[in-house]
């Protein structure tokens, strides 16, 4: 078993767009739905992702900010086997524009016409705990702090 540093996963990360965002809901149901990261990787535990805040991914949030990502990579090359990703963490809704723009990429203006100034937009920041990887025969674990 060979171990990833968060570096490499970063790297492979960056080409995996979607990832399903998983959220307890309040009747104790598991949700996921995809969510674009828009290729804003540099991955050193935090993710981040838009939506309305009247979805019900925002309520189930609000109720239990514990969350899951799962992402898939391509397999690329005949017969390599993609990476997949299950991260661990705590959500926070950020609502501060300022915020917004340092994670805000041309591709968001087709879900918000107005950009950050979107009437109900809000930024989740995903702080991962946990990272366990499969990439190809290996896999692995980083815990963060």
């Amino acid at each position: 078993m060979a171990d990833m540093t968060m570096k490499d996963l970063s790297r492979k990360m960056r080409e995996i767009d979607f990832t399903m965002l998983v959220t307890r809901t309040s009747n104790g149901a598991l949700a996921g739905r995809p969510m674009s990261n828009n290729r804003d990787v540099d991955y050193t535990g935090d993710s981040y992702y838009f939506a309305n805040d009247q979805t019900r991914t925002v309520s189930d949030i609000e109720a239990d900010p514990t969350v899951s990502l799962t992402f898939q990579g391509s397999s690329g090359v005949l017969g390599q086997r993609p990476l997949f990703v299950s991260v661990e963490g705590r959500a926070e809704l950020i609502r501060d524009k300022a915020q917004f723009k340092a994670h805000w990429t041309r591709d968001l203006d087709r879900w918000f016409a107005n950009g950050i100034d979107t009437p109900g937009v809000v930024m989740i920041r995903v702080r991962a705990s946990r990272i366990h990887y499969w990439n190809g025969m290996d896999e692995g674990e980083v815990t963060l702090g």
